[in-house]
């Protein structure tokens, strides 16, 4: 398997356990997304490196005043947005966490609860720092699938694409 592009891999099942540093570095993280407010956008240099690379599906950033900003945006446009953290595996300088994001929308369902599952692949600096994290959810089931006209076309390609039930 090639490790330049599957560099998360390249380290063999069992391999470096996380420290006790690495541990308290993943519980900071994880306490300041679950405590995640816009008063506590200006710690986030308490979790993350100068120049951390943040994507998921919508954002591409690089450094802690860009990281911000998408936090920034996302309070701006969502209503109660928080995150709750349900597993994390960590080992050596990484981690990887799954979580719940519950918002409720402003404008299209406007007050009625949303949850989109997803997870989070960090890796850190030698200070405890994220350098780069790397959300992965599903953006046809849990968004499109859910919008009045694009839903109908995001279903029916989901429904095309999946194998065949066996029937009991």
């Amino acid at each position: 398997m090639n490790s330049e592009i599957y560099p998360a891999l390249s380290t063999p099942v069992g391999g470096a356990a996380a420290s006790a540093e690495m541990l308290a570095a993943v519980a900071r993280l994880v306490q300041l997304y679950e405590q995640l407010t816009p008063q506590h956008l200006d710690s986030l240099h308490l979790c993350y490196a100068a120049q951390a690379h943040f994507k998921d599906p919508f954002n591409d950033v690089h450094g802690i005043d860009s990281i911000r900003q998408v936090f920034a945006h996302m309070f701006a446009t969502l209503e109660a947005p928080r995150f709750a953290v349900t597993e994390q595996l960590v080992q050596g300088r990484q981690a990887f966490l799954a979580w719940e994001f519950h918002f409720r929308l402003r404008r299209w369902r406007a007050g009625q609860p949303q949850c989109i599952r997803g997870g989070s692949l960090l890796r850190f600096d030698a200070q405890g720092l994220v350098q780069v994290h790397r959300d992965y959810w599903d953006t046809a089931e849990e968004l499109y699938e859910k919008l009045p006209v694009l839903g109908v076309l995001m279903r029916g390609l989901r429904r095309a694409g999946a194998a065949p039930q066996a029937q009991a």
